[in-house]
């Protein structure tokens, strides 16, 4: 049975794998340690952003599994490169030889494996977002007076902070304070017949007004913040309403926390893709040399004839093995067939 992608390495072609293996393995190593920080980076962003996500999003899962998938991919690369520069050394590869087994199984099962999960959950993450945020925003906004309820006493904070930090206002747009009560009760007097007026006109019994938090106004504005009523075009006769930038933020803070995790999501999903080729490439240089060297029994200044291969036989061979064994049924062995016995001899009578 041939062995399955052979390829001969005699002792030249074997020097120049090794070489190039070994800086392959450190290309990984940087990869590794790229994947680890923007996932870092990504993890710490979700959980700063958790307030305003729902409760039962995964999306803590993509940089959990990339954290994974990068310790993974910097412990191959560093192995590679040891074992790579290991077999140009004489007295060292004899320690690195039977670690080479373990090497290729654990990088190509584990790591291999999240860095494929995290692969896709990187793609799958854009996707989910939109919705998290559109639910984890609406909350925030509903919730954004309920000061001194348990669960959302900080709702307020965090919104301010949200909105001064990242210049948004609203869900998507300023306009979006208009429709919840922002305000608490605390703060209201009922016997203020315009307060009584506007709870009593809406059927849940909240106070709307066309103003704004105070964390919606831009600071680099010329003029003082208008807040209140902002839809009322003889209030503020130098206020545009269609140029609502030039006093408040411009964009609703879905987009830009949309745009800022997707940017994220986005690059470590290009240096997931890049760590996981890399590996594929140094698994496979190992195994090329691990199978050569082997051939030469582990000498390795050997110059006979040698080839490294991936498996030692051929698909075809081991799937037709597979499903012999699989689907054969068992046949006795010769010593244990049963012997057959003749048939009996009548007595012949005496002459």
């Amino acid at each position: 049975m041939a062995p399955m992608l052979a390829l001969p390495l005699p002792l030249g072609p074997r020097v120049r794998l090794a070489q190039g293996l070994w800086l392959l393995s450190w290309l990984l190593v940087l990869a590794g340690s790229l994947v680890l920080l923007g996932a870092a980076h990504l993890l710490s962003q979700l959980r700063t952003l958790g307030a305003f996500l729902p409760p039962s999003c995964y999306f803590l899962t993509l940089p959990r599994a990339a954290l994974l998938a990068g310790a993974t991919a910097l412990g191959t690369g560093l192995g590679g490169a040891g074992a790579s520069q290991a077999s140009l050394d004489a007295a060292r590869y004899p320690a690195w030889r039977a670690m080479l087994g373990p090497l290729l199984l654990v990088g190509a099962l584990g790591g291999g494996g999240l860095l494929v999960v995290a692969l896709g959950l990187a793609l799958a993450l854009p996707a989910g977002l939109d919705a998290g945020l559109q639910e984890g925003l609406g909350s925030a906004l509903s919730h954004y007076k309920d000061t001194e309820v348990p669960g959302h006493c900080h709702t307020k904070w965090l919104m301010d902070e949200l909105q001064l930090r990242h210049q948004c206002c609203g869900r998507h747009g300023y306009k979006d304070w208009f429709g919840v009560q922002w305000v608490s009760s605390r703060y209201l007097d009922p016997s203020d017949q315009d307060v009584a007026d506007r709870i009593q006109s809406n059927v849940e019994g909240l106070y709307l007004t066309d103003s704004v938090p105070f964390s919606c106004c831009n600071p680099h504005s010329p003029r003082p913040c208008l807040q209140s009523r902002l839809s009322d075009p003889y209030a503020h006769p130098l206020f545009d309403p269609r140029q609502p930038n030039l006093n408040l933020w411009p964009q609703g803070c879905h987009e830009v926390l949309l745009d800022h995790l997707q940017g994220l999501a986005g690059t470590l999903g290009s240096v997931l893709a890049i760590t996981f080729l890399l590996q594929v490439l140094v698994l496979l240089g190992l195994r090329y040399l691990q199978t050569a060297l082997e051939g030469l029994g582990g000498v390795i200044d050997g110059d006979g004839d040698t080839q490294g291969y991936l498996l030692p036989r051929g698909f075809k061979d081991m799937l037709k093995t597979a499903w012999q064994h699989a689907g054969g049924t068992h046949r006795p062995a010769p010593a244990e067939s049963p012997t057959r016995e003749g048939p009996a001899q009548e007595d012949l009578p005496e002459a």
